[in-house]
């Protein structure tokens, strides 16, 4: 009986271990479960955090991207402002350039014109630093109405037109030269204005040495003549205008050179010479200025 018990006992132990075993496995299977729920909770969570930071990052790309378009047209107007500020510094530093040699270009004019008259006073031998030039004693002046003539007026042609055709690089070099020789010429106009007719024609010469091929000599050879009318120095008057006309026959001033020779030729009583040239003025030079005051003096002639 007693080992009866005993069997009884040991098996209802056996029972109660096996059922807390049982229990206890069943509560290690639930914790488990449990466990992975909670982990694929987070991992759908961090998903979503992750799809939405996404889209976050996307919105402000687009919106980066859109804004960089809508300022393309901004960009290239300031591109188009900086290369238009750049080109202006280098226009302002190209007549800051230009500015500096006009100013040693009017030195070099004073220097020169300073120079020209110091060798026209001791040309005709007066001291340096005289204010003026007097005009020649008992000079003859031939008035507008026998010569059809008037005073030279100041060089000025050619400057702006060398200019334009020079180009930048150019330009200043030629305008320097071109002034120079303007000066040069409006030294003997301005004797011959004051009446220094000797002084005048040294002038012109001059000028016509130092620039032969300058389009004025033909008018500094025409006041030469004048100058020699004036001074009575009737042979070289008529030789002056006579080489011009030869030399040249198409200059402005031809026609005016013949008009001087028939008024030479009527102060040395020669009318029949003199018809023939105011002829010569009209069939020549038919349109000009003086081929009209030929016309007038003929009809005088005629009377």
């Amino acid at each position: 009986m007693r080992a009866l018990a005993t069997n009884q006992i040991s098996i209802t132990h056996l029972g109660t271990a096996l059922s807390l075993l049982l229990s206890l496995t069943l509560s290690v299977n639930a914790a488990a479960g449990l466990f992975d729920d909670e982990e694929a909770r987070k991992e759908v969570k961090n998903l979503r955090a992750q799809a939405e930071q996404q889209n976050r990052d996307n919105e402000n790309r687009f919106m980066k991207l859109d804004e960089s378009i809508k300022n393309i047209g901004v960009i290239q107007l300031l591109n188009q402002i900086e290369q238009q500020n750049a080109e202006l510094a280098r226009l302002r530093g190209q007549i800051e350039v230009l500015s500096n040699q006009n100013e040693q270009l009017v030195k070099r004019q004073k220097d020169f014109y300073l120079d020209i008259d110091t060798r026209l006073r001791k040309l005709e031998g007066l001291p340096p630093d005289s204010a003026a030039v007097p005009a020649a004693g008992g000079a003859l002046v031939i008035s507008p109405p026998i010569l059809g003539t008037v005073a030279p007026k100041p060089a000025t042609t050619g400057v702006a037109a060398t200019i334009g055709a020079a180009g930048l690089s150019g330009a200043v070099t030629a305008a320097a030269n071109k002034e120079q020789e303007n000066k040069a010429y409006d030294v003997g106009s301005n004797l011959f204005r004051r009446g220094d007719y000797v002084a005048a024609i040294r002038a012109f010469e001059i000028f016509m040495k130092d620039y032969p091929a300058s389009p004025l000599v033909s008018n500094a050879q025409y006041w030469i003549g004048i100058c020699y009318f004036n001074i009575k120095d009737f042979s070289n008057a008529r030789n002056t205008q006579e080489a011009l006309v030869k030399n040249f026959p198409d200059a402005p001033k031809a026609p005016d050179a013949l008009l001087a020779i028939a008024s030479l030729q009527i102060e040395g009583g020669d009318n029949g010479s003199a018809r023939n040239t105011l002829e010569d003025i009209i069939a020549r030079y038919p349109s000009t200025e003086a081929a009209t005051k030929a016309r007038t003096r003929l009809d005088l002639l005629r009377r």
